[in-house]
């Protein structure tokens, strides 16, 4: 087959095939039920709170154990999906995290246990329900540390990278759908079964995903549903490597994470995760708490912001995947096209600013301001995690996603952790609003101090082939 030929009937405006979407549409909904089976315990934290007596400290303390360990997580899921493929990375990856999920259900006789045996042999004993809900968290982030590495792969491996913005964004944006079904879902099933329900029954849906991944994926080259034409218009902007026989029985080299952390790339899209995750995070885990600490809001009172809010970032996520695109029609290259529609995004996130010193005129001004902060971080995510693509080989893409979502995870971790530090001083001195208004601050200039210094060490683009 002449390669050339599918690329000009692209060119002329005539039809490749769209298998790359069906694809792109199976990581959409991983990311939604990635997101309903983290989304849950934050829902449920007023209510847990006051059914085990947890302090702040103690909730960012349960918070924190799942992002510390899916940091570490990541580094090693990375290498995990480079080492065993993309479809059996995913069967392995939601196994986990569904079984975690549902773990949550049995956190307080696992607490009781764990309890048993540190007092047995003579540890200091952490509260039953902590305990238990700590464990579940743990086995939950090693799950879910997959699912970014994985998908990223997935996308550099079905698409071009002219769209593998626009397919992150759209596969990215599953977080906000999920993000906006669990406080529809979560509140109902809990009220009707109890909080245990609301764990096991979101926890399922990822069982059920996998049977339908396991029959629909395959590499592009092994793939029957997918034409002649299409895969050569997935290869198309590849760059094209000197051909070398490979000798019969040869493996490929790995490459290591040292080798990868010789690189300034490698580095530049470590610390912009570090220093953005967090904001993420602190989203998602507090604005439940939030809403019921500065305006009294409970149970199914919050449904309806945070559905709001949620739908905002949707338009993030797929507006920030397609932005990239305005810039490269006029004659950008991806990566410089990439990073001038990030500059643009991290000035959105300014606007949290307001959250609070405007709160005063109602919920809903901070729900919105906080919506376009939020919806400006599923923009950069998603093109964050496209540079990786632009610039490193495909072989390595997981890898480095995975260094870089450590980076970010222990961001969250510092964001969690100090979430908690300045909630409980304030709360002590009577004086929450101030901490919320030290933490939105932080939040909305994590992006600008990222994008300084991405651009500082990575000024223009430069693809890596010596891997």
């Amino acid at each position: 087959m002449n390669l050339n030929e599918p690329i000009r009937a692209h060119r002329v405006g005539q039809a490749v095939g769209n298998y790359r979407w069906t694809i792109c549409a199976m990581l959409f909904f991983a990311t939604t039920v990635n997101y309903l089976d983290r989304q849950v315990l934050s829902l449920l934290a007023p209510q847990l709170s006051t059914q085990f007596g947890w302090s702040n400290s103690d909730y960012a303390n349960i918070a924190a154990v799942f992002q510390f360990v899916y940091a570490i997580s990541m580094l090693f899921a990375g290498r995990f999906v480079d080492r065993i493929g993309t479809k059996a990375a995913y069967v392995v990856a939601i196994a986990i995290w569904s079984t975690g999920a549902i773990m949550h259900a049995f956190a307080v006789p696992m607490g009781e246990g764990i309890a048993a045996v540190s007092g047995a042999i003579g540890l200091a004993v952490i509260p039953v329900s902590i305990a238990g809900f700590m464990l579940s968290r743990a086995v939950l982030a090693i799950g879910e540390a997959g699912n970014f590495p994985i998908a990223i792969k997935a996308t550099a491996e079905y698409f071009p990278k002219k769209e593998r913005s626009l397919a992150t964004g759209i596969f990215n944006s599953g977080a906000n759908v999920g993000a906006i079904l669990a406080p529809i879902c979560v509140p109902l099933i809990a009220g009707l079964w109890g909080w245990e329900a609301a764990f096991m029954v979101i926890g399922m849906l990822g069982f059920v995903w996998v049977a339908v991944w396991a029959a629909l994926y395959e590499k592009p080259e092994q793939q029957k549903r997918l034409s002649a034409d299409e895969l050569a218009y997935i290869r198309s902007d590849q760059t094209v490597q000197p051909f070398a026989p490979v000798p019969a029985g040869a493996v490929d080299k790995k490459v290591s994470w040292f080798k990868l952390l010789t690189y300034r790339q490698t580095w530049a899209f470590a610390f912009g995760k570090f220093m953005t995750d967090g904001v993420w995070w602190f989203f998602l885990f507090w604005l439940p708490t939030y809403l019921s600490a500065q305006y009294g809001m409970k149970g199914a009172d919050i449904v309806m912001p945070l559905a709001v809010l949620y739908s905002m970032t949707m338009v993030g996520s797929i507006g920030g995947g397609w932005f990239p695109s305005y810039f490269m029609a006029r004659g950008d290259a991806p990566y410089d096209g990439r990073m001038k529609a990030m500059l643009v995004i991290a000035l959105f996130p300014l606007v949290v600013l307001l959250a609070q010193p405007l709160g005063y005129i109602g919920f809903w001004v901070p729900v919105l301001l906080i919506g376009v902060g939020a919806s400006a971080h599923q923009a950069w995510s998603c093109n964050i995690f496209t540079t990786v693509s632009d610039m490193f080989p495909q072989k390595t893409v997981a890898s480095v996603v995975g260094i870089g979502g450590m980076a970010g995870g222990l961001g969250g971790v510092v964001m969690t952790k100090i979430g908690g530090w300045v909630f409980d001083y304030y709360k002590s001195v009577n004086d929450i609003h101030t901490g919320y208004m030290i933490m939105f601050a932080i939040c909305a200039l994590a992006y600008l101090v990222a994008w300084s210094v991405m651009k500082t060490l990575v000024p223009r683009h430069k693809e890596i082939t010596d891997l």
